[in-house]
């Protein structure tokens, strides 16, 4: 096994535990407790996807360059909802919920584009719709989840 193999092990396994953390801090009771711990586990994941993603990518410059950008982005999307919570400036609720669901959208997205092809039922689809889907699935959830959350506060 080469260095490139066990970069990718890790990757898949932070890659699985994002989408395990994430679903499961989205779906428990916003306070602390629950949603915090699997939020930080979540954070933490990402950041190992990140370093995987961005190490993978130079590796196989020629052929995954563009994976450097996604990570990139896809972690400040993270970074950006993590950093929100902990600063609690002016709006941090919905900075928060848009960068941290907005970063699983972007995991989701990497599980769809690599593994689209082979899921029953979604493997007969396009590779450009597991690009796009979850985004167009996912943004109006953020609107929601943001505009229940605001109507909350205002409360």
């Amino acid at each position: 096994m080469d260095v490139f193999e066990l970069i990718l092990i890790l990757h898949i396994v932070a890659g699985t535990v994002c989408l395990i953390t994430g679903a499961v801090s989205a779906l428990v009771r916003k306070r602390k407790g629950w949603h915090t711990v699997f939020g930080e586990i979540y954070h933490a994941g990402y950041i190992v996807i990140f370093l995987s993603s961005i190490s993978m990518a130079i590796m196989h410059w020629s052929e995954s360059a563009y994976l450097f950008y996604i990570a990139i982005f896809s972690y400040a999307m993270a970074l950006y909802g993590y950093t929100a919570k902990k600063s609690r400036r002016v709006d941090w609720l919905g900075r928060h919920i848009g960068g941290m669901l907005g970063s699983y959208i972007g995991v989701v997205t990497a599980v769809l584009v690599v593994n689209g092809h082979s899921i029953p039922g979604l493997n007969y689809l396009p590779i450009l719709i597991f690009w796009f889907l979850p985004t167009i699935v996912g943004t109006p959830i953020i609107m929601m989840v943001g505009k229940k959350y605001r109507r909350v506060r205002k409360a």
